[in-house]
């Protein structure tokens, strides 16, 4: 029987499937991948996270192996140049500046690597790209799922320059 003791543990998001449930965790205090569930992950507020997101939790030793059973912080992946031309000359304090505002996912397509979202109470689309969406620390949408976005005008118009899942909003 092993001994079910409960740890705090920091490791990187190795990987995470929204479709499949769950994921995996790597930690320095570890060989072994550590399971994240995606029940454990929606307690925290999130439907997804990013792969390479730095995240603090729970851990739990179990006969399958170790298991996150709580999330305590994730923070995005370690920022990359965006390779968006509308962020190339834009200063970081100017995104931090702009509100939050609550949004609905009309779609997104991970393998497309975009979709759109609506404002509520506008109907004008609001371009989400998949790098913004993973440097906000977030792997995946589901259309009709309620954000929150900082919305910047870009050159082909409105888009997102940060999205943040709904649970986690009032949380920042």
């Amino acid at each position: 029987m092993i001994q079910q003791i409960l740890e705090e543990v920091t490791g990187v998001v190795k990987w995470f499937d929204p479709g499949k449930g769950f994921g995996f965790i790597v930690s320095e205090t570890s060989k072994d991948d550590i399971l994240l569930h995606a029940n454990v992950l929606r307690n925290y507020g999130q439907s997804s996270v990013a792969d390479g997101a730095r995240i603090v939790f729970i851990a739990q030793a179990t006969t399958r192996g170790i298991q996150a059973t709580h999330v305590l912080s994730i923070e995005p992946p370690v920022a990359s140049d965006i390779g968006l031309a509308d962020f190339e000359d834009l200063d970081p304090s100017e995104l931090t500046a702009l509100d939050m505002q609550p949004a609905r996912v009309k779609w997104f397509d991970k393998l497309k690597g975009f979709g759109f979202a609506n404002i509520w109470g506008d109907h004008e689309d609001i371009f989400i790209h998949a790098e913004v969406l993973r440097r906000s620390g977030l792997a995946d949408l589901s259309a009709g799922e309620a954000v929150n976005l900082r919305v910047m005008t870009g050159q082909r118009g409105k888009m997102a320059a940060e999205v943040c899942a709904w649970e986690r909003a009032n949380k920042l």
